[in-house]
């Protein structure tokens, strides 16, 4: 089986495993917390090329919420319409000089706030539903 026979889910849980330690847990905590956030959400994998043939997990509903990079130094989670969202507890550290993109970069050892991430996650869905 190759690995776009392998569903979504089986290709995140193929990536968590393959990149291992605190990246890996990092990650599977962020989807733990997407995946709770709207019972409408999607996992898919998106834009597999030669340098990244595991493709990028994204979570969506009506269009991209989110994806996750797996970086050198962290797990970032970029939100393509992350602009548009209410940030009052920060979560947003990488990217903010876009007219549209926010993303959050996850250090080793970094605490992730799982309430604060699901409203964001939320406040993705719900902007894509509007649009």
């Amino acid at each position: 089986m190759t690995a776009e026979d392998a569903s979504a889910a089986e290709q995140i849980d193929a990536i968590i495993s393959n990149v291992g330690g605190w990246r890996a847990e990092t990650l599977a905590e962020i989807r733990r917390v997407i995946a709770s956030a709207d019972a409408g959400i999607v996992e898919e994998i998106k834009w597999r090329k030669p340098s990244k043939p595991g493709g990028v997990a994204t979570w969506v509903s009506d269009g991209n919420i989110c994806m996750a990079d797996i970086l050198k130094a962290a797990v970032r989670l970029t939100f393509p319409q992350g602009a548009r969202l209410e940030d009052p507890t920060k979560l947003f550290n990488s990217r903010l000089d876009g007219k549209l993109i926010r993303a959050i970069d996850f250090f080793e050892d970094a605490r992730i706030d799982a309430d604060a991430l699901s409203r964001l996650v939320q406040q993705a869905v719900a902007v894509n539903r509007k649009d």
